[in-house]
This record gives C-alpha cells, structure tokens and sequence, in this order.
C-alpha cells in the first residue's frame, strides 16, 4: 500500500486495484473514496460506500475532496506506480 499525506489527510492508494484512478482519503473519522480524472479534477467516487461513516461531516468530505485537489500529482504518481504503470 502506498499513501500520500498532504492538508492534514492520508491518501491511501492499494497494490493492483481497479480503475478509475482513486484514493482513499482520511481525515479525523472520515474517509472518502476520491475519483482522480485525467483533466486534472477530483470528485467524489461513484459508489455505495464513498463516503463513510454516511453520516460524515460535510466539512471532513469538502476539506479530503480539497486536499486531494491540491496533492492530485502527487496521488496520481503514486496509484501509477502502485499498479505498475
């Protein structure tokens, strides 16, 4: 497993795993699956289980989406190399 911390929050990023590009960004509790595009945004992965708990503060979501926008090169590097890309 790979991570990447920046703006207070830990990207995770797991050996061989499925596109699309994506991390796991925690921060206090919260951790929120981040889609990473090729034009250079972030958004919020389109899956069950995106964010959790459900009941996460809207505050810890917008602060890991954020973070994962400014380290996105970062992130990126490290899920190519994670995958052997």
């Amino acid at each position: 497993m790979s991570t990447v911390h920046g703006g207070g929050v830990r990207f995770r990023i797991h050996p061989q795993d499925h596109e699309p590009v994506h991390a796991h960004g925690r921060y206090a509790e919260t951790v929120v699956v981040v889609d990473l595009y090729a034009d250079g945004s972030v958004g919020l992965a389109d899956r069950d289980d995106a964010i959790i708990p459900r009941n996460a503060k809207a505050s810890d979501v917008r602060r890991i989406l954020r973070a994962a926008g400014e380290h996105y090169e970062a992130i990126v590097e490290a899920w190519m190399r994670m995958q052997g890309q």
